[in-house]
């Protein structure tokens, strides 16, 4: 028996330099828009662990978690179809480059956040207590 449930997804709001981390996307949906880094949860992964592999595949950084932001399930938020996304804020380290679905990775004050891909901007938007939080203890 097959089961029809929404596919499930993580994205990363990551902290570098004072900077929130954004990829260039290289392939459709939205190819070449900004987005958060972030993708599918592969069988036997958790959302932490596929967090940290995917931010690592699409930006070249390796992350810390600093902690569950929220669930974003609007069945409508993917054209692909109906994913939930689990979204992490997270600090970077490391040099950024692009790589996996990344054609490009920019970073961008809080401020000067562009529009972006999916509900993304969304995402920054309700995030934006937690993110000031952690820049003010940098």
């Amino acid at each position: 028996m097959s089961s029809n449930t929404p596919k499930l997804t993580v994205d990363a709001v990551i902290i570098l330099n004072r900077k929130i981390v954004l990829i260039e996307r290289k392939n459709p949906p939205f190819q070449e828009k900004f987005a958060l880094p972030g993708g599918f949860v592969d069988i036997g992964e958790t959302t932490e662990e596929a967090v940290v592999r995917e931010a690592l595949e699409e930006t070249g950084l390796a992350i810390e978690i600093v902690k569950l932001l929220g669930v974003y399930s609007e069945p409508s938020r993917d054209p692909r179809g109906h994913t939930v996304s689990i979204v992490y804020l997270a600090m970077g380290k490391g040099v950024p480059r692009a790589d996996s679905d990344a054609k490009g990775v920019h970073l961008f004050d809080l401020q000067d956040i562009p529009e972006m891909a999916f509900d993304h901007n969304e995402i920054i938007e309700n995030a934006r207590c937690d993110i000031y939080g952690v820049l003010s203890r940098m």
